[in-house]
């Protein structure tokens, strides 16, 4: 090491020649040398603290670049083979205004890595509290199994139930985003929109499966990513639905009856603006399919669309209506209703006596058997059923639910005379509500079929000419005839003139034969009479009248009171202009002479 000396002889002789102190000299000196050692522990300080920067540096980067690597990565699947692509789109339902019948709700699922759990037996614990249902002691065992690794705990939470989830601390329990299938108006028109679930579900998202109803009839629509923000809109009108169930379960109740279902649809266009079917359920937690017993007694089963009944003398006015229409009769024309009516050794009865005779309008007013089955036995069986499939009777239902393809008519085999008699006042062939709706709206709209629909339109349809106008014109009349003297007497609402046709009919039983005091009540009405914009099918599965002094069974005492109460409540809401009576009847008997 060289070393330079403090006080360097030269400088200090220069000094004293010059008069000036060497001590200076030495104190200069020892100044540099300590500044000289400071700038050199600066620059080592300052290389270290460069390194440890570089260093911090280097491991933040490394920790983001692992952080990115898991977020962009499934810590954990499923179950093999699952597709990581899920997708969660779903576009709402609303009615045929825009209110939202369905639509989904940002949620999360919930799920455990068993290999982060800290204390699962206290997680097990604190689930069993938050969730009652959960069985806390084989949660607790599926945590400690040592062969998973991967456990759904819940797929769907509630905000309250995610946050104490989260304030149990655990950090091997975990939250994955999902979309949940939300009915925001609980049971109304649950028979419509039918219900969703979870299909595909990864940690990320879940897919939204339709499993019944319009849900599962337009899948393929609803889950189209390119339409998931244009809602698909329904001939539904919620607040017509929400009132008629009103009305109709309150009659159901009143009336004990089993079961209901009403349908209403517009006349011209064929949109259902309502549909529904008692019991019912929430489709925000529907219930399984029923495993035994009778279907129709389960809440999922669609009683005005699956439901295929005997109807009884609403069927009357198709088998009056191919007699006007084929010329064989008018409305006044007089028809031998002496009885009882033989075939064999079979007999058709009326329910009361009525005479020997009467005029079409009162077979059909006073409800005549042997009446209807005269008419028909004359048009022949080939012809009766030629004409019933014109009006869609002989086929399954075509319209937008999902249950509707399933369900078909039963049938008569063969097709005889006796067959043709008995299916033209309501016995030996079924057919639904729904159907029958249709084919009154084809009866009094001028003859053009309808076919039913739940998807909202603008014009009316242009369906195939199944009878003439002059023919619809007469039996619009002659059904407004029938509520204002005959078996529909409780449809006379001040205002809103009513025609319609009143249907009993003894339930079949399991083994054979008809079940004693089982009735099915059916009013099928149109309204306003003189002008039909809507028809209205009530269906009451046997209900019982016991305010008079026996009990009454007949729908006349049933379902046409509570069709009533819903067309007094529906009407206004609808639109309609309240008609005089006399005015109304002017119209109609000027339709019927026309032509």
């Amino acid at each position: 090491m060289i070393r330079t000396p403090l006080r360097p002889l030269a400088r200090i002789l220069q000094a004293r020649a010059q008069g000036e102190d060497p001590d200076h000299i030495e104190q200069e000196n020892l100044r540099l040398r300590r500044q000289a050692l400071r700038d050199t522990g600066r620059v080592r300080a300052e290389l270290r603290l460069l390194v440890l920067a570089l260093l911090f540096l280097s491991g933040f980067v490394l920790l983001g670049a692992r952080m990115g690597l898991l977020a962009a990565t499934e810590p954990l699947q499923v179950r093999a083979g699952l597709v990581e692509d899920i997708s969660g789109a779903r576009a709402d339902i609303t009615d045929r205004n825009g209110r939202v019948l369905a639509t989904n709700l940002a949620t999360h699922a919930l799920y455990a890595e068993t290999r982060r759990m800290v204390d699962p037996q206290r997680a097990a614990r604190e689930l069993g509290r938050i969730f009652p249902d959960m069985d806390a002691e084989r949660l607790a065992a599926r945590f400690t199994d040592p062969a998973r690794k991967f456990v759904w705990v819940r797929t769907r939470l509630s905000p309250e139930q995610q946050q104490a989830v989260h304030d149990i601390g655990e950090p091997g329990l975990m939250f994955g985003p999902r979309k949940m299938r939300v009915y925001p108006n609980g049971r109304i028109a649950a028979h419509v929109l039918g219900g969703a679930r979870f299909g595909e579900q990864g940690v990320r998202a879940a897919e939204l499966l339709g499993v019944a109803g319009a849900e599962l009839f337009f899948e393929e629509r609803l889950r189209d990513p390119a339409r998931a923000t244009e809602p698909l809109r329904l001939s539904i009108d919620l607040p017509l639905q929400a009132t008629i169930t009103e009305v109709l379960s309150g009659g159901m109740t009143v009336l004990n009856a089993r079961g209901a279902s009403a349908v209403m649809m517009d006349a011209q266009t064929g949109e259902v603006l309502s549909l529904v079917s008692l019991p019912d359920f929430d489709p925000n937690d529907r219930p399984a399919p029923p495993t035994e017993g009778d279907p129709a007694d389960s809440p999922i089963f669609n009683r005005a669309v699956q439901g295929y009944y005997e109807l009884g003398s609403v069927m009357k006015s198709f088998a009056v209506a191919q007699a006007l229409d084929q010329g064989d009769v008018t409305p006044d024309t007089v028809i031998d209703t002496r009885g009882p009516l033989k075939w064999g050794r079979f007999e058709i009865e009326d329910f009361r006596d009525y005479g020997s005779e009467m005029s079409v309008t009162k077979v059909m007013i006073k409800s005549s058997n042997i009446g209807t089955a005269r008419m028909i036995q004359a048009i022949g069986a080939e012809r009766q059923k030629a004409f019933l499939r014109g009006f869609g009777f002989l086929d399954p239902a075509r319209i937008e639910l999902a249950e509707a393809a399933r369900a078909k008519p039963i049938l008569p085999d063969p097709w005889s005379e006796l067959s043709a008699m008995t299916i033209s006042y309501g016995h030996g062939m079924t057919t639904s509500p729904l159907a029958l709706a249709a084919g009154y709206a084809t009866l009094v709209n001028g003859g053009q079929k309808i076919t039913p629909t739940l998807l909202r339109r603008d014009a009316p349809q242009e369906g195939a000419q199944i009878i003439s106008p002059q023919s619809s014109a007469r039996m619009r009349h002659i059904l407004h005839k029938v509520v204002h003297e005959g078996t529909a007497s409780f449809a006379r609402i001040a205002g809103y003139p009513v025609g319609g046709k009143t249907g009993s009919a003894d339930k079949p039983g399991p083994n054979g034969g008809y079940e004693e005091d089982a009735v099915l009540a059916t009013f099928a009405s149109v309204f306003p009479s003189h002008d039909p914009k809507y028809v209205l099918i009530v269906t009451l599965d046997e209900a019982i009248d016991t305010t008079g002094p026996e009990p009454r069974r007949t729908a006349g005492w049933t379902a046409v009171p509570v069709a009533a109460e819903v067309i007094r409540r529906v009407a206004p809401l609808l639109g309609v202009r309240p008609t005089a009576r006399a005015e109304a009847e002017a119209r109609l008997r000027a339709d019927a002479r026309a032509q």
